[in-house]
């Protein structure tokens, strides 16, 4: 029995021993990884400052439609300050009531008068609309349609920069027109 007890503690220690050294060589291998693991975190914050570089200078890039608004914006600005300076002008210029003696030159004037505040008044409403697509480049709403919520095409927004309705949506809004008017 003496033997067996021998044997088994011999074996006992036979397996210790051949696990330390198996058990040394696992701790060291995650050492390793791990001081790979910190080399590589040590690296990656180095990539991550020119991507992040890089995706800053894609927010200030502009898309093509986004270039195409700015230049629009530019436009309706340009034309609304062409439109005060020349409304200025015609209401300095604009004649009063002026009695003619003849009565055929008395209406011509009054039909001239009438015809200049109408202009007026409709480049009025034309400088509000300009107003109005001016904020909403600013909002980030222009070239949204009002009705259906899509986008405008840009050959519309180029057409007619004040428009907030898409070409389908306007279609059939001037057809319902059509049919009311009988």
């Amino acid at each position: 029995m003496a033997k067996k007890k021998d044997k088994k503690a011999k074996s006992k220690t036979k397996t210790k021993q051949a696990k330390k050294p198996a058990a040394k060589k696992k701790i060291a291998k995650p050492k390793k990884a791990a001081a790979k693991k910190q080399k590589i975190k040590a690296k990656k914050p180095a990539r991550k400052t020119p991507k992040s570089a890089a995706s800053k200078n894609k927010k200030t890039e502009l898309s093509p439609r986004e270039k195409v608004i700015m230049g629009i914006k530019k436009r309706l600005l340009t034309q609304r300050e062409t439109l005060l300076k020349e409304a200025e002008g015609a209401l300095n210029s604009l004649p009063g009531e002026i009695n003619f003696p003849d009565m055929g030159d008395q209406a011509t004037a009054e039909t001239d008068r009438n015809f200049m505040l109408r202009l007026r008044d409709r480049e009025r409403l034309l400088l509000k609309k300009i107003d109005e697509a001016v904020e909403r480049i600013d909002n980030g709403t222009f070239g949204i349609c009002e009705e259906c919520g899509n986008r405008i095409g840009i050959k519309r927004i180029e057409a007619r920069p004040v428009t907030t309705l898409c070409i389908e949506c306007k279609t059939r809004q001037e057809e319902e027109e059509k049919i009311a008017e009988g």
